[in-house]
């Protein structure tokens, strides 16, 4: 990041934005597994995320981010698992400091055709190898430690 980008973004932080997101998750064969997608501009893993709507609720959100970006069907749970932070484009001028507020969605389907079909890829993994896979260390752990067994359904 350069010292122009990064004196930019430090004046920014007053204008942290908020987005919701959802860990989409499944059992198979006894073990859980956790949905990723990737990002559009640099292909990398992350979870289903982004800006809620007008009177959007955020679990609302986090499920219609999932239908978007990956064509989940299922259920989401009004329980936030937690926040993580992150630069939405950390390289451009327009970088812009993001939380997102983390919400559990059950899968029960994946669509064959979803809106972001062309523009992204998804896979299902393991909690721990998903960990690996995501860029960011608040989510990581948030990914690691998720246990649906303790959800309320």
């Amino acid at each position: 990041m350069s010292n122009v980008t990064f004196r930019k973004l430090v004046s920014r932080m007053g204008s942290t934005r908020t987005q919701h997101g959802a860990i989409c998750w499944r059992e198979r064969n006894g073990e859980v597994q956790v949905l990723l997608v990737s990002s559009r501009r640099t292909g990398r893993w992350v979870i289903p995320k982004g800006w809620p709507e007008e009177g959007e609720k955020p679990p609302a959100t986090a499920y219609r981010e999932a239908a978007e970006e990956a064509g989940v069907e299922g259920k989401v749970l009004p329980v936030c698992l937690g926040l993580y932070s992150y630069v939405k484009h950390p390289d451009l001028d327009d970088a812009l400091p993001c939380v997102v507020a983390v919400y559990p969605v059950k899968v029960r389907n994946l669509a064959r055709n979803w809106p972001e079909k062309a523009e992204r890829q998804r896979k299902w993994f393991s909690p721990k190898k998903a960990a690996a896979e995501v860029g960011e260390m608040e989510l990581a752990r948030l990914i690691r430690g998720f246990d649906p067994a303790q959800l309320r359904q």
